[in-house]
């Protein structure tokens, strides 16, 4: 079955190889707009769903079945290894994730300890039954990067302005560095458990880095980063990394390791080949906004977005940020079928 998958359109895509068609798949499509992910979440708390095989399972498999998606995400949230290594945390309705006491000194460190394989058992079963499931659909894993996942602990929950992370990180670096190495070796753990288990390829989100310079992200970040996708090179599955308002930092973040890199809406696909380089294939990257438009809007833009993923050497067709909740389920279908349609070879 892996020499199968490795022959899907999505594995070959994020390799630069040919394929019979633009793969596509959405971030956040594992939920968040599907009335049946409502339904089977009724009363039950976020991080209580990702701990359950049988559930993260179901809602895993619900876009596959409606969409036809080239890939199936894991359902999940980047908060969950963090959880497993000790930190008191709640992922709040319309807030997200909160943090009981966040980590401000030396001595909160201590409430962040190593994780085994065994902490997060249960991703490694829902990916078990996941892979059995799928067949031949590729399944992505995924984890928070070392900036986001500090960001949260740092701040508390959501920021818009990162003061108390910005200060930590300017005013007491090896508090910094030693705070991101320890978040680095977590989510590397995480990750490495969901590759054992037989996901096709990870992405590493590092959905806050846009709130820094390339200068910082390359003294304060990057390092880690890269530890965590450096530390998976002999692991043989794609590695993806993504953030948002990231145009400055698109370099980086594919210096950092990453074999695809992820484009927000903001960037057009040519113009990320030039940065990024001809050596690594992109994600993205239509606006989520645009799927309330018109269709015939929707299909205009989708086709420019393709036209302008033709300049990079693989691309997968997504969204440039998650699937909004709001958003009409039936566009997410026609819109898996346009680019099937328009990008055949």
């Amino acid at each position: 079955m892996t020499s199968v998958l490795n022959e899907s359109a999505f594995v070959r895509a994020c390799r630069g190889q040919e394929v019979p068609h633009t793969p596509v798949w959405f971030m956040r499509q594992a939920g968040r707009s599907l009335p049946e992910y409502r339904k089977i979440r009724e009363g039950i708390g976020m991080l209580d769903s990702c701990r359950r095989p049988d559930l993260v399972t179901e809602i895993t498999l619900q876009p596959v079945r409606r969409h036809d998606v080239d890939a199936a995400v894991l359902f999940s949230d980047i908060v969950v290894p963090i959880a497993a290594a000790g930190v008191d945390l709640d992922i709040v309705a319309g807030t997200g994730p909160v943090v009981a006491e966040p980590i401000r000194s030396a001595g909160d460190l201590d409430r962040l300890r190593p994780i085994t394989a065994g902490d997060v058992d249960f991703v490694a079963e829902s990916v078990r039954l996941l892979v059995g499931e799928l067949g031949d659909t590729p399944l992505i894993g995924f984890a928070g990067a070392p900036f986001t996942l500090a960001s949260y602990l740092i701040e508390g929950g959501p920021s818009r302005t990162y003061l108390k992370t910005k200060a930590m990180m300017y005013g007491e670096p090896q508090l910094w560095h030693t705070l991101l190495a320890r978040l680095a070796e977590i989510t590397q753990t995480f990750l490495r458990t969901q590759i054992d288990a037989g996901v096709s390829a990870i992405q590493l989100f590092d959905s806050w880095a846009g709130a820094l310079s390339e200068a910082d992200y390359r003294e304060f970040v990057m390092p880690h980063s890269a530890e965590v996708l450096g530390g998976l090179a002999d692991a043989g599955v794609p590695r993806i990394h993504f953030g948002v308002g990231t145009a400055v930092l698109l370099r980086a973040m594919g210096e950092a390791g990453a074999d695809v890199v992820g484009v927000d809406w903001r960037t057009p696909l040519d113009r990320a080949t030039e940065i990024v380089g001809p050596e690594r294939a992109l994600q993205g990257n239509l606006d989520p906004a645009v799927l309330f438009a018109p269709w015939e809007v929707v299909e205009r833009e989708a086709r420019r977005v393709l036209a302008e993923g033709r300049a990079a050497p693989g691309h997968v067709f997504n969204l440039g940020h998650g699937v909004l909740p709001q958003t009409d389920p039936e566009m997410l279908t026609r819109l898996v079928e346009l680019v099937h349609l328009v990008s055949a070879r």
